[in-house]
């Protein structure tokens, strides 16, 4: 649970404040009814954990990008994978940005750093997943117990102060709370629909992370459904239990969160003005029920920040997992299914940590700008796995005969299909209310991924027809009739005559060195000095009146090939291998060049001769020790 449902249960940390944040443009009027918001987000929980409890049942392997492909076809599965994807980012950026707030909470000198606060959150998250620690999930089950510990705690306290009667409002209790401009203050027609909505809408935000233990089954022990399932039981009970307690909690305490501060909360009759900082609401919370200990809130606020970095693990754990499987899948590059040199998916962390970067950067860490793109993902990947569920209750109900065990089949599909209903209702609901607000942006990232993963797929499938061999064309497994080498000499020096040498050793029909006469003195003196070493290999000088270096020595391979299209042009060129970084910006870049644009022509092999540079001191100590067994970190550059 600590590794999995940390991110459900970190939702409590926020969803509390995007009710209140919802309510408040309608005036203090709306605020009373944020407890019945919370009950009815509690309710969507519970009903989401029993569709995916009998989801798992019939997938232990789990996720509903497994059920959809298998049931509904590649293409809705493909949305599914979109949709999850840009969840697993939206919610490492949603757990870094309330992380930040809940961090200048307790160091108010850090408030005007939000945003570097919640990149290096993100920086610190993402470096503990790439070095792959084992310890990491036994530091997380500390944070995870002790903040389920402390909710309830604060929920028992301060209901046993407030039945003792000296339960102190909240700091904000004392603001006046008054609706936005333009807003239907009495609560009245369509307006009230549409705020009351708006909060459901924001506060279902509770929910995310269930997908999360789902899709995490396959780690579970055996038997992994049964497990799985009942984790996400634990955990939906706990984080609806949480929320309908806060939001109780909140309205106790008289907690006013306000869209905009500085419009909406007054003292006295003056604006709080702009400098005003609203904190988190569990902060608040905090501060009035242990209003006897300071250390005790601080301790809340504090567990609360680390839950959220727990939270932003599991995407760390989920993105990387599902990226590598739509590798396998040839719905992303495959090198999203390679591992690092920690064993962990480094290039889908590394993805991940740089979009949720951009997006933090660029919705300068607000949280509520982050949530108003979040939920699409989660509620149309859960109605489409619902109605995968659907069809797969229906087809196996068509093979079974009557008993128990189709009746227990029959409230399965009735719970699918009350899961589709569900999901899509408060899908629109997210949609209508948020549409404006950001889900756009969210609606059109799924789509930009959704048509890039089919541009992907189409691609790899094209190579793949490409690639498969045909038992009948001999053509690919004709030996050439012969071999013509050229050795490409820029200046007689050790690679190049290291370069002739191997030449030599591949036994070709022909061989021959060239260079290219870009400087005519160069070019004599390279020739004195071939004649000098009286090597038997022929030195051909290829003119360039322009002075140029690749095109003139592509002429001569591609004409070498026209004249002999039956053999096969093998082209030796030396390569510096350097020891430093910045060497490599030095040399080699001709090389490069000249390797990239042979690849090209057909019937034609580039083999690079290398020569390590002094530089380059570690290969030869490696070789020799290593006794074959050779680490790639001993082999990168030095700085």
């Amino acid at each position: 649970m600590p590794v999995f449902a940390s991110d459900m249960l970190s939702s409590v940390t926020y969803a509390p404040d995007e009710i209140l944040l919802a309510l408040s443009t309608s005036g203090i009027v709306a605020i009373t009814i944020s407890p019945w918001i919370g009950l009815a987000v509690g309710v969507v929980t519970l009903i989401m954990v029993l569709c995916f409890r009998l989801t798992l049942r019939a997938y232990p392997a789990g996720g509903d990008y497994s059920v959809v492909a298998q049931n509904l076809g590649v293409r809705p599965a493909r949305l599914v994978a979109a949709a999850l994807l840009v969840d697993f980012v939206l919610t490492l950026s949603v757990s870094m940005a309330v992380f930040a707030g809940f961090v200048a909470q307790l160091v108010p000198s850090l408030r005007g750093y939000t945003v570097f606060v919640a990149l290096g959150g993100v920086a610190v998250v993402s470096l503990f997943g790439l070095r792959g620690w084992k310890g990491t999930r036994t530091l997380m089950a500390v944070p995870t117990y002790t903040f389920i510990a402390l909710v309830f705690i604060m929920l028992a306290v301060g209901f046993g102060r407030m039945l003792a009667g000296d339960l102190p409002q909240a700091e904000s209790a004392a603001f006046t709370l008054e609706p936005l401009a333009g807003v239907d203050t009495a609560m009245q027609g369509l307006a009230a629909v549409f705020i009351v909505l708006r909060a459901f809408s924001s506060g279902s935000v509770a929910v995310a992370g269930i997908e999360t233990v789902a899709a995490a089954a396959p780690k579970f022990r055996q038997p992994r459904g049964r497990n799985a399932g009942n984790t996400l039981l634990i955990t939906g009970a706990l984080s609806a239990t949480m929320l309908v307690g806060l939001m109780w909690l909140a309205s106790v305490l008289g907690i006013k969160y306000a869209a905009e501060p500085e419009a909406q909360l007054f003292v006295n009759g003056h604006s709080v003005g702009p400098d005003y900082v609203q904190h988190p609401v569990v902060g608040q919370m905090a501060e009035a029920v242990f209003s006897f200990s300071p250390v005790l809130t601080a301790v809340v606020i504090v567990v609360s920040a680390l839950i959220l970095l727990v939270a932003a693990n599991t995407a760390i754990e989920g993105f990387p997992v599902l990226a590598s499987r739509l590798a396998r899948d040839e719905l992303l590059p495959k090198q999203m299914a390679t591992r690092g040199d920690r064993m962990t998916f480094s290039n889908g962390i590394l993805v991940l940590a740089g979009a949720s970067m951009l997006i933090i950067f660029i919705t300068d860490a607000q949280p509520t700008k982050l949530i108003e793109l979040y939920l699409v993902g989660v509620f149309l990947s859960f109605s489409l796995g619902q109605l995968a569920m659907v069809r797969h209750w229906s087809r196996i109900l068509r093979r079974t005969v009557s008993g128990p065990k189709r009746t227990k089949m029959l409230i399965a599909r009735v719970v699918g299909f009350v899961g589709v209903v569900l999901g899509l209702t408060v899908l629109v609901v997210v949609i209508i209310t948020k549409f404006v607000g950001g889900v756009w942006m969210a609606l059109l990232a799924m789509f930009l991924l959704y048509a890039l993963m089919g541009g992907i797929f189409r691609h790899y499938s094209a190579v793949n027809r490409d690639l498969s061999v045909d038992p009948e064309d001999t053509d690919v497994r004709r030996l050439p009739a012969g071999t013509r080498a050229v050795v490409v000499v820029t200046s007689i020096n050790k690679p190049a005559l290291r370069a002739v040498a191997y030449a030599r050793a591949s036994r070709p029909t022909q061989l021959e060195a060239i260079t290219v006469a870009v400087d005519a003195e160069a070019v004599e003196e390279i020739q004195k000095q071939w004649d000098a070493m009286e090597l038997t290999v022929p030195l051909t000088i290829i003119g360039s009146p322009f002075r140029e270096l690749i095109r003139p020595i592509m002429r001569h391979v591609t004409t070498l090939r026209r004249r002999h299209p039956q053999d096969l042009i093998i082209v030796y060129i030396p390569q510096f291998i350097v020891g430093r970084w910045w060497e490599s910006l030095l040399h080699n870049q001709t090389v490069l060049r000249l390797k990239s644009f042979l690849a090209f022509l057909p019937g034609v092999v580039v083999a690079t001769v290398p020569w390590r540079l002094e530089s380059f001191n570690r290969s030869q100590v490696v070789l020799e020790s290593a006794e074959g067994n050779i680490e790639l970190s001993d082999l990168r550059m030095k700085k």
